[in-house]
């Protein structure tokens, strides 16, 4: 097959008015509409079937891209082939290949997130679309990145990810992606030859296919290609970083929106390469050998020579290159000139990001002088006396706990990325901190990685275990929800939903704070983040808290 990268395509002329099929006939309460000439919508590589549920269409599983095994592994992404007919989109489609063992561990973890996973397949280039109808209208569209750093996850991982909610209430299109991850998408293999130049980042050049795919036929689904915002959590944060920073995207993205996750800049390509020699090295140098072999047999080579060699600072080993090509070396937003400079930009944190008492509510109760102790002993902060004042006078009402996930969810890097996107020029900075407090685990859940996704996607009812559902979630959901379409629509969160809030500066560094009454707070843990010295979270998380006085 002709391998050809989706962004270098000249898109297709369709038709704007898509197939959606007849209307179907409602009977009493029917939500559910699914048939053979039911959600039928058009792309440019065959027709596809999706359905109707409580007045959204949704396809799921649509390939934007094709398998990704044998010689394509490794490898830009290319044209998924072109079928005839009509092809099924009404499941999820393979999850990209990545470790499957342990996730279901831990009792209490499973029942607030129950992950959902799938067939993990080298065939993972897929996408959802969620839409009010596939009419020809312009509605602005969101792209979603998941998290699960560069190494796992997947476009539906927990239900919080959902998009028909936001879709129905907002008159938007929601798209949500799975694409390369870990070994697969990052192996730097560059020194096997030209050939294998982009090795190193094709699981972002997935993430491009993805948005050129947007671009060719999202009008079909009612979407506008011209009105994109890129959106993703924790490690899709650092993707819609990178997808930003990349030259190939001008065009595809006009809007960007990063929460509890960042990136001024990609793994050092150094590093990147002395991984892929190593793994070159155990086959001679032959890459077809390593194309040829099962996932599961390359999965587990690549990780046990990245550990013998050293991660080089990369999360596992296996993350997006600075390779001056794909991703520019040095920082992302130096360059006032690129095409990032003039895309706005939305970053959000949880206050709690990683909330130590949910499963172990004695530390609800330590004091002040325990928690600076903590501090100093479990997190190596030789300052924590003057980052622990700094807190409580920042925020008076938090408990010493409270303030020990504060240091814990340590904002530093998110506001080093918004410092950096400011001083690019261009275009214009919010910043926010999710800080309400759901009643579940006794109210020590608070708010933490992961929580703040379904109330930006009018899905608290429906993650009932982040958010306990009912009215006061839903009242939060409203302000964040209503916030983020007014930004998807102008480039600028302001609604009647919530106060005023400014653009971000570094000299006031104005917050959206979002609770039950949201307000703008300037710079709040600004002096606390500078006494912070850098520490390795997750090690420490596993150091055990001071024995109670």
């Amino acid at each position: 097959m002709k391998r050809v990268l989706f962004f270098l395509l000249v898109p297709a002329m369709m038709a704007v008015a898509s197939c959606g099929g007849n209307q179907p006939v409602q009977k009493d309460g029917q939500r559910l509409f699914v048939g053979d000439d039911i959600a039928v919508t058009e792309t440019q590589y065959g027709k596809v079937q999706g359905y109707i549920l409580d007045d959204v269409y949704t396809y799921l599983g649509i390939p934007y891209g094709a398998p990704t095994g044998g010689a394509n592994r490794f490898m830009p992404p290319q044209e998924p082939e072109k079928w005839e007919g009509i092809r099924p989109a009404l499941f999820y489609g393979n999850d990209a290949p990545q470790a499957h063992e342990d996730k279901w561990k831990n009792n209490s973890s499973t029942f607030t997130d129950h992950w959902n996973y799938y067939d993990y397949s080298e065939d993972c280039l897929n996408l959802n679309v969620w839409t009010p109808a596939p009419d020809g209208k312009k509605r602005p569209v969101l792209v979603w990145m998941h998290g699960g750093g560069f190494a796992a996850g997947n476009s539906i991982e927990q239900d919080g990810y959902h998009g028909a909610n936001l879709a129905r209430s907002g008159d938007i299109v929601f798209v949500s992606v799975n694409h390369r991850l870990n070994v697969f998408g990052f192996s730097d293999l560059s020194a096997a030859g030209p050939e294998f130049a982009k090795s190193g980042n094709v699981g972002v050049l997935d993430l491009v296919a993805a948005l050129q795919w947007v671009h060719n036929n999202i009008a079909n689904f009612g979407g506008d290609p011209g009105n994109v915002t890129i959106m993703g959590q924790s490690g899709g944060g650092a993707k819609v970083c990178d997808v930003l920073a990349m030259p190939i995207s001008k065009g595809l993205v006009h809007k960007v929106v990063g929460l509890s996750g960042n990136a001024t800049s990609a793994a050092d390509q150094e590093a990147s390469r002395a991984i892929g020699s190593a793994i070159l090295k155990t086959v001679g140098g032959n890459v077809k050998a390593l194309q040829a072999m099962p996932w599961e047999e390359y999965f587990a080579l690549a990780n046990k020579v990245a550990a013998e060699v050293g991660t080089g600072g990369m999360m596992g080993g296996f993350a997006p290159v600075a390779d001056g090509d794909v991703l520019p070396k040095g920082n992302f937003f130096a360059d006032k000139n690129a095409a990032s400079a003039g895309i706005p930009l939305m970053l959000c944190t949880t206050s709690s990001e990683f909330s130590l008492s949910k499963e172990n509510k004695e530390l609800e109760e330590i004091s002040f002088e325990d928690a600076v102790e903590m501090v100093k002993n479990g997190f190596g902060q030789s300052k924590a006396q003057e980052v622990m004042d700094a807190l409580k006078a920042a925020f008076p009402e938090k408990k010493p706990i409270e303030l020990i996930n504060m240091i814990v969810a340590s904002r530093a890097g998110v506001i080093a990325t918004a410092d950096a996107k400011y001083a690019q020029g261009g275009a214009p900075v919010y910043l926010a901190l999710f800080d309400y407090n759901a009643p579940l685990f006794g109210g020590r859940i608070r708010a933490f990685h992961c929580a703040d996704i379904s109330y930006w996607f009018k899905n608290t009812d429906l993650m009932v275990t982040h958010t306990g559902g009912g009215a006061e979630p839903r009242g939060v959901s409203d302000q964040m929800s209503e916030a983020l379409l007014a930004f998807m629509r102008t480039g600028n969160p302001n609604c009647k939903a919530i106060p005023e809030w400014p653009a971000y500066n570094p000299e006031d560094g104005a917050t959206m704070i979002f609770n039950v009454k949201s307000e703008v707070r300037n710079a709040p843990d600004r002096e606390a983040l500078s006494l912070l010295e850098p520490f390795n979270l997750f090690s420490m998380l596993a150091r055990p808290a001071p024995a109670k006085k």
